[in-house]
């Protein structure tokens, strides 16, 4: 059921500057817990100065060149910032935690594959997380998921170690990396080659596609999507995200969604649910990948700095750049 929030605030742009700032009231959002919403509301306020101290002490203050707002300051935003509460939160691997954030602003939207802004009251580094579910959760429940590797960045910290049930953030999205198809577009095939914590934009775009083969099915209209690979690799199955979900999709739509998973440093036994998707991608990796028709658009997405190279390799494979979309995790 959709659950239902209380609007007490208005959002205000001001140009002028690389990175826009905003004024903002955080509405009162009823408070929510892992599979129920209950009464009580609770507020937070982001003020003008303090969403632009959010914004630019990022970049004015850090030398990092793998500082999110630094690496993202010509990249497009949506106006929007909006209020989100924590309403769920889960382990997927032993260094990666993903939560569930109820959105409040009804306008707040995003592309499958797009990122967010994160903004975290007493934390001066904004965060910038990829959105990992389908739009459809968004405009059915007003909720989003993130899932967010531990590091030593800030954000990242403070997701693993402060982050409670009712944590109110702000969130704000960006990104040129999205799967986006309207009903009359050219039918086509999908590629999708993630690594470790990559898996999050494609897993929204692999979500995406499952919604609109849902609607295909139900209302026999729509956009035509093709078939669907997803090579997916990490150290170990414990870091292959979101594994069950993936499978279930593989099962769902045998016809249209398969996967190949590959892991580099596996040290116990693999279940015998993974063996028959387990597969050796040294040497005829990247031959595999491209042996799909010249209809078949590539989308790509690791960890710094191995996107890069990663489309570096399949344009060696005569990937065309117009049929390659790739980005490094933000």
């Amino acid at each position: 059921m959709t659950p239902k929030i209380s609007w007490t605030s208005k959002f205000y742009v001001f140009p002028g500057s690389a990175m826009a700032c905003a004024a903002v009231m955080i509405p009162g959002l009823l408070r929510c817990s892992v599979g129920a919403i209950g009464s009580e509301a609770a507020s937070l306020r982001l003020t003008l100065s303090t969403l632009r101290h959010l914004t630019l002490s990022s970049i004015m203050k850090s030398k990092r060149k793998t500082d999110h707002m630094e690496r993202t300051a010509s990249v497009v935003r949506r106006e929007i910032v909006s209020a989100a509460k924590v309403c769920g939160a889960a382990s997927e691997s032993p260094s990666v935690k993903s939560l569930r954030l109820l959105v409040a602003d009804q306008d707040f939207s995003f592309k499958a594959g797009q990122w967010v802004d994160f903004f975290i009251p007493g934390v001066s580094v904004v965060g910038g997380f990829s959105i990992c579910s389908s739009p459809r959760l968004l405009e059915q429940e007003r909720m989003i998921e993130l899932a967010v590797k531990y590091t030593n960045h800030p954000p990242a910290l403070w997701v693993h170690n402060t982050c409670t049930l009712d944590s109110e953030v702000a969130v704000r999205v960006g990104g040129e990396f999205f799967f986006d198809p309207q009903p009359a577009d050219a039918s086509r095939n999908l590629v999708l080659i993630a690594g470790g914590v990559g898996i999050n934009p494609l897993l929204s775009i692999l979500r995406h596609v499952a919604d609109l083969l849902r609607e295909q099915a139900n209302k026999r209209s729509g956009y035509e999507i093709g078939t669907i690979k997803l090579f997916y690799s990490a150290k170990n199955t414990s870091e292959l995200l979101f594994k069950k979900n993936i499978l279930d999709l593989v099962n769902e739509f045998p016809e249209k969604i398969a996967c190949s998973l590959h892991v580099t440093k596996q040290t116990t036994q693999i279940s015998a649910e993974l063996k028959p998707y387990i597969t050796d991608f040294s040497g005829l990796y990247f031959k595999t990948i491209v042996r799909q028709s010249k209809e078949t658009w590539y989308y790509t997405f690791f960890p710094p700095p191995d996107t890069p190279s990663v489309a570096k390799r399949l344009g060696n494979h005569h990937v065309t750049t117009e049929h390659l979309v790739f980005a490094e995790n933000t």
